[in-house]
C-alpha cells in the first residue's frame, strides 16, 4: 500500500499523519500543497470519496478574501480549490479511491 499525504509542512495534523505512517513503516508520498496542489483528477477522486464540502477550510484566511462563501456552483468551488491550495483542510490522505481529510487514524487503521 502506497499512500499520498497532501498537506502543509507547518500543519500540526499533517505532521501527525506523517508520524502515524512512519511509525507503522507504511510507505507514503508527501505532497506539500504550498508547492504543488492536487491535479484535477486527484481532486475529483478525493471529492468522490469524501465530498467537496469536507475539503474546504472555511476558517482559512483566503476563504473570505476570495469570497468562497458567495460561490454557489460546484464547478466554481472546484476551480478555486485547484488555484488556491490554502483553501484545503489538511491533511488529505489518499489510498487509491479511498480518502480522508484531517487526522483520522481509526480510518487509516482499517486500510492496513
Amino acid at each position: 500500500m502506497t499512500l499520498q499525504i497532501f498537506g502543509v509542512k507547518k500543519c500540526f495534523d499533517s505532521k501527525k499523519a506523517e508520524r502515524y505512517f512512519k511509525e507503522r513503516k507504511i510507505k507514503y508520498q508527501f505532497v506539500d500543497l504550498t508547492i504543488k496542489g492536487l491535479s484535477k483528477g486527484e481532486l475529483q477522486s478525493v471529492i468522490s470519496a469524501i465530498g467537496l464540502k469536507n475539503l474546504i477550510n472555511c476558517e482559512a484566511k483566503d476563504f473570505k478574501r476570495l469570497n468562497m462563501d458567495r460561490i454557489i456552483s460546484t464547478t466554481g468551488k472546484e476551480e478555486m480549490l485547484l488555484n488556491n491550495s490554502s483553501l484545503y483542510k489538511t491533511p488529505i490522505v489518499r489510498n487509491g479511491r479511498l480518502a480522508t481529510v484531517g487526522y483520522e487514524p481509526d480510518v487509516w487503521a482499517s486500510w492496513e
